[in-house]
């Protein structure tokens, strides 16, 4: 059991013993500031609401009856939070167990759950855009997080290799009346393909825009997926059929002027969602509700992770309701991620240039490094704009997070490597001594990778990562700068490269999991 575990299991035992009933989340957070211990529990102020009761008063009855080996100390604080200050016994304890781990510290044991999470899977009609980018960066490293976590994770790009978007591309490539997207890789085309069937254009299009454009781009990216599953595999399967079996089965369809409308409100979706045109012809959401069937079904993936744009969120509730109706309860969630921006000299920049055409994820690959790049993407939280500063990502200096961090990387390479020959580092022993304030902080620091993968599994924020990165360089600096490596006393001197070795392998940790290199 964790810390943390221990913490939350003390709190459902306090309040057991004094009899509060209901279900109450007891959710242990890190503190924000030190002066406030290391985690925090506002439980109080939920049983206090509940019950109609001071909240104070009631976090300090939870308090007196809660026992714990490395509780320190136990603070109630205003308005009712719980405050817990663990012991330095426990963070030694700790980071001798992750010494003795090195590397596989924060690999936690395997699981039998198959995820497959899927990202980019944008239509082959053209380059990849910033936005495509971002997805792709996110979907990347969230699969990283839980192969970290242990899963069987299986990361995918869905082509859509028969769809409107297809016909679209083929009267774009025949310069036709109909034709929807321009640029210089269209007018290429135009050259190389001879047909007249705007359909068949639109195929041989859409594979060489794949071939040579946007897996090139996702190569650059340094993104590796492990399938790429076409539309016209789920339609060989007969997979669109099977679903509208099955939905009229349950009685989930209807009929209203012609067309066939799913009844996804029983679903608990907000409006129902018509999935056949009066023409016959099915619309995307059918052909979405019988894919994520196929993967569950004949695939056998026990959840699916979708990585959308945000522009994706109207259609998103009936996919969910599509997916249940299939009988595949709380299988699959979805992150929707807002829009690129690209910021320069403190102005947005166009994202269209001469000619009608867009800034496209390659042109970022061609002025910046793939690492600014990956790093910048995940500085922020899925639900917010991201604005790409330009002038700070092509900032060479220590002013560029991911300069920050990867200098850092080389510092403490440089350091264990001048010492190599006066101490063998790996020894692990005298760990006691690590007793200073900055020594404990860093120690803490090190020993959150763990909380930062489960809690990255828990809601999909890959932000905290690079955020940790930076933290962690923070408080090593801090460490480095007050607790001189001593040449005199050779047992403080051991314990101190241990500790800056377990420094180094949990920064390449988290360096590997954003797909930077150290």
């Amino acid at each position: 059991m964790n810390i943390r575990e221990e913490i939350k299991s003390s709190i459902l035992k306090s309040i057991k013993a004094l009899d509060y009933k209901g279900d109450f989340s007891v959710k242990v957070l890190r503190t924000q500031k030190s002066s406030l211990g290391d985690y925090v529990i506002g439980v109080a102020m939920e049983i206090g609401k509940k019950e109609d009761k001071d909240p104070m008063e009631i976090a300090e009855k939870i308090k007196d009856n809660i026992k714990g080996k490395y509780f320190e100390k136990i603070e109630v604080i205003n308005p009712g939070f719980i405050n817990f200050f663990i012991s330095k016994e426990y963070y030694l304890k700790e980071i001798t167990e992750a010494l003795k781990k090195g590397n596989k510290f924060g690999q936690f044991p395997k699981k039998k759950e198959k995820i497959q999470i899927e990202f980019i899977s944008a239509n082959p009609v053209g380059p990849l855009t910033p936005s495509q980018g971002r997805e792709g960066v996110f979907g990347d490293v969230l699969s990283n997080v839980f192969k970290k976590y242990g899963f069987n994770v299986k990361k995918s790009y869905h082509l859509d290799d028969q769809g409107k978007s297809i016909l679209a591309l083929g009267h774009s490539v025949l310069k036709d009346d109909e034709s929807e997207y321009a640029g210089d890789y269209i007018d290429k085309l135009h050259k190389s393909i001879k047909s007249k069937d705007p359909y068949v254009v639109g195929k041989k299009a859409a594979k060489i825009i794949m071939q040579k454009i946007i897996k090139k781009t996702i190569k650059r990216l340094k993104i590796k997926f492990d399938e790429w599953p076409t539309e016209s595999v789920v339609s060989k399967a007969k997979e669109v059929d099977k679903a509208i079996h099955l939905l009229r089965e349950e009685g989930l369809i209807y009929e209203q002027e012609g067309e066939e409308w799913f009844m996804s409100t029983a679903m608990g979706d907000e409006r129902d969602r018509m999935i056949i045109k009066s023409d016959g012809k099915i619309r995307p959401l059918l052909n979405d509700i019988a894919y994520h069937k196929y993967k569950f079904e004949k695939k056998k993936f026990d959840r699916i992770i979708d990585i959308k744009p945000i522009d994706y969120s109207s259609d998103l509730p009936g996919l969910i309701a599509g997916v249940e109706a299939m009988l595949h309860i709380n299988k699959l969630q979805a992150v929707l991620l807002q829009f690129v921006v690209l910021v320069e000299e403190g102005k947005t920049v166009r994202m269209s240039k001469k000619g009608g055409e867009f800034i496209v994820l390659d042109d970022l690959l061609d002025e910046l490094s793939v690492d600014v790049i990956r790093f910048f993407f995940l500085m922020k939280s899925a639900d917010t704009y991201l604005n790409f500063d330009l002038d700070l990502a092509k900032d060479l200096s220590e002013n560029n997070p991911v300069f920050y961090v990867q200098n850092a990387y080389a510092k403490i390479s440089y350091i264990l490597k001048s010492f190599k020959n006066i101490l063998g580092i790996r020894k692990i022993k005298n760990i006691e001594l690590l007793n200073s304030k900055r020594e404990i902080e860093l120690i803490k620091q090190i020993l959150r990778f763990s909380e930062i993968i489960e809690d990255t599994v828990n809601d999909y924020e890959v932000q905290r990562i690079p955020q940790y990165a930076i933290n962690l360089v923070n408080y090593f600096y801090k460490f480095y700068s007050h607790c001189y490596v001593s040449n005199k006393n050779k047992e403080r001197r051991e314990a101190q490269l241990n500790l800056i070795s377990m420094t180094k392998a949990v920064l390449k940790n988290t360096l590997d999991l954003m797909g930077i290199s150290a």
